[in-house]
């Protein structure tokens, strides 16, 4: 069965909205974002971040992730009606949580939720998600949406924590089901 893996980059008091507003990028960051998105093939995505990336990465040169994003296999979740246009993106049809499991049980690598902090919330209160890697900057943001507000409880194994040059936490957890 194909992983769900939650990556989000947050600040450290847990806001995951408009990350640029904190983050300060570095080398082991990047070695980072390759080793999470070398076991993906696919991404799951919210229809705002969706329409974001969709403006931005099909012509950027930003590396390891344009290559990638622009490959993998998008499944794009809105409630409205919604056709994409991005190559390789589709609309997740029905309810969500039945579409990843069913996304789950084809062959293939891991399956990657990147930005999307609503889809990322969803899934996690489901209890889909197998994986959060995330990158906490050394930075309050103070305000701004909170990747783990209004979650149910949930137990967390770690699985690897590492400091970047920058001062960024880089975490990885294992989803305790």
């Amino acid at each position: 069965m194909r992983k769900i893996v939650v990556y989000e980059l947050l600040s450290l008091d847990g806001v995951a909205e408009d990350p640029d507003a904190f983050f300060a990028w570095d080398e082991v960051m990047d070695a980072n974002l390759s080793a999470v998105i070398d076991t993906q093939d696919s991404v799951i995505l919210g229809r705002r971040s969706y329409e974001e990336w969709a403006a931005f990465w099909p012509q950027s040169t930003l590396e390891p992730f344009a290559t990638f994003i622009n490959g993998v296999e998008k499944f794009v979740v809105t409630s409205r009606p919604f056709v994409p246009e991005w190559a390789g993106s589709q609309v997740v049809a029905g309810d969500l949580v039945e579409s990843v499991r069913a996304l789950q049980e084809r062959p293939g690598g891991d399956i990657g939720v990147h930005a999307s902090i609503s889809v990322a919330q969803a899934l996690l209160a489901a209890g889909v998600v197998d994986e959060l890697k995330l990158v906490i900057a050394p930075a309050i943001a103070g305000s701004g949406r909170r990747l783990l507000d209004g979650l149910p409880p949930q137990r967390l194994e770690s699985i690897r924590s590492t400091m970047s040059p920058t001062g960024h936490l880089l975490v990885d957890y294992r989803v305790v089901h």
